[in-house]
């Protein structure tokens, strides 16, 4: 669960799964925070808002899910790598801590030869269409 149990997954092989942490050399920044979890952990709502979307993270495999809720602000929220509720549809109002879906293995989408991304939710929030730290936002 998202809410003040998951642990940040921090460093590993991969990168850092901290908000603003570089990518591709530096060339963008990380836009969330990552929570590390095992596979199928039941994941909640950290704000209460209306689901917008049900969406892929990658265009090349459809297999990984994440949901996005507008908060009361018109602030979006993204969790990737959560299979949804099959119960859920866009336009169903969530309040916090609702569980929204379970967290995927993503493990398998990085590897390399001798490791293995940790497992992970990433979370990010969109204030105005910009990534916000998620730490820092209040709604």
């Amino acid at each position: 669960m998202i809410n003040a149990i998951l642990p940040k997954r921090g460093t590993d092989d991969f990168g850092s799964g901290e908000f603003g942490a570089p990518r591709d050399g530096g060339k963008r920044k990380h836009k969330g925070i990552d929570y590390a979890c095992y596979p199928e952990t039941m994941i909640q709502a950290k704000y209460s808002g209306e689901i917008t979307k049900f969406g892929y993270p990658y265009s090349d495999d459809l297999s990984y899910r994440y949901i996005e809720i507008t908060d009361r602000h018109g602030s979006k929220h993204r969790y990737f790598y959560v299979e949804p509720d099959k119960l859920l549809k866009v336009g169903d109002d969530v309040e916090k801590n609702d569980v929204i879906g379970l967290s995927q293995d993503i493990s398998g989408r990085y590897t390399n030869k001798k490791h293995q991304m940790k497992n992970h939710i990433h979370y990010e929030i969109l204030v105005d269409g910009e990534p916000v730290n998620p730490e820092l936002y209040n709604a």
